[in-house]
Order: C-alpha cells, then sequence, then structure tokens
C-alpha cells in the first residue's frame, strides 16, 4: 500500500471532522490539492483502469459515465481500507470525436497522439467521486473543450524534446500549465478541470463536511 501525507494546514480553522484520502497517484490532483489547502493522504487503489475502460466501452458507456465510473472504482477501493474516511477518486477522458486517447507509453505514442490532436477539437471529461464506508456518497463530472493548433513534424520534436518524460504524464502528451499551452488556440471551460480534478465543486463539498473551513 502506497500512502504518503501531504502537508497543508488549515490556516484559521479547527482540526477537520473526517481524515481525507487522496485515491491516486497523480502529482498533479497532489498538488492542486495542497496548493487549495486541503490537508489528504494519498492512497494508490491499484485499479486497471485500462480494462475498466475497455471493458465500458464496449458496452457503449458514454464519455462522462466511464469518467464517473472510474473515480468511483478509485475512490471505493480506498474506501474499503479506510471506511471512516472520505475518499477522492478521480479520472479524466480525452474524447476526439468518439475516440478515447489515453496516457503515452512512450516518446512514439506521445508524437502519434499530438498528430491526432494537432489542428482539431477534444473534449477533455473529468470526474471527482468521494466515497465513504465503501460506497459513492457526491461526484461530478466537468467537460472542457480545447482547440489544438496545427503542428509541424519539426514543433511536435522540439516539444517532445523540451518536455522530456513529463510527455508521459498526462493523456494528450500535454500539461496546459507548461509548454503545452503553446499547443493551443482556444480552451473552453474550467481551467483545474483541464488540470485533472474539478476542484471548485470539490471543494464546496469538502466545506460542508468541515474539512475546510466555512
Amino acid at each position: 500500500m502506497d500512502e504518503t501525507s501531504a502537508d497543508a494546514p488549515l490556516t484559521g480553522s479547527a482540526a477537520p471532522s473526517l481524515p481525507v484520502y487522496l485515491a491516486s497517484g497523480s502529482r498533479f490532483r497532489a498538488r492542486m490539492l495542497t496548493a487549495a489547502g486541503v490537508p489528504f493522504t494519498v492512497s494508490v487503489p491499484g485499479i486497471d483502469e485500462g480494462a475498466v475502460r475497455e471493458s465500458l466501452g464496449a458496452e457503449g458507456a458514454s464519455t462522462e459515465d466511464v469518467a464517473i465510473a472510474l473515480g468511483e472504482l478509485k475512490a471505493v477501493a480506498v474506501s474499503r481500507r479506510h471506511p471512516d474516511a472520505l475518499v477522492i477518486g478521480s479520472d479524466q477522458m480525452l474524447d476526439c470525436n468518439g475516440v478515447w486517447f489515453e496516457k503515452p507509453v512512450d516518446r512514439d505514442h506521445a508524437a502519434a497522439s499530438l498528430r491526432a490532436l494537432a489542428g482539431r477539437d477534444h473534449r477533455l471529461v473529468t470526474s471527482a467521486v468521494v466515497a465513504r464506508g465503501g460506497e459513492r456518497i457526491w461526484h461530478t463530472v466537468q467537460s472542457v473543450r480545447m482547440r489544438m493548433r496545427p503542428l509541424s513534424e519539426a514543433y511536435i520534436e522540439a516539444y517532445l524534446d523540451a518536455v522530456g518524460d513529463d510527455v508521459r504524464a498526462s493523456v494528450g502528451a500535454y500539461q496546459l500549465e507548461g509548454l503545452g499551452a503553446q499547443l493551443f488556440t482556444a480552451v473552453e471551460g474550467d481551467y483545474f478541470t483541464v488540470l485533472g480534478l474539478p476542484l471548485l465543486p470539490l471543494l464546496d463539498f469538502l466545506r460542508v463536511h468541515r474539512v475546510l473551513a466555512n
């Protein structure tokens, strides 16, 4: 079991009523929660996301339904280990005209993703799910439309040289908060959702449950 705690004190508030776990190994989600002042512990759920995604796709599930289902699976898996905690699960899907993209496994895969997305619109669909006692108690899902500019082969190679191994960290082979911003001409929707977590509605939920001060 891989668990680490985030150093995120609650300035000017009482101790949280319930412990919080993040059911994700994503450093981007952990950074967002830490920056927002959420106290939490990371616990990686060990879900075979690819198999679940493939199975749900074969059943005709929507992109939103898959994002919610994967977020719930992660949250519930960790919640069963920590039944008295609030456990946050999340998932992000990239949908380009009905085709779902995966995180690149290597540079060649990243280059192929960028070629397929260049000059086109796609959607990032991101869920947040909270479980307690092994059951989902809350969820949200948000969608952002992204317009990637046309990219030359020379630019793709230069971009991949510049970002290095980080290109494998995110679906679509980009991080909007870094050099990935240069790939786009328009972003329609919530910035935090692009980064991998619908943060604002999640913070509202945590305030209701007295994890954060009102």
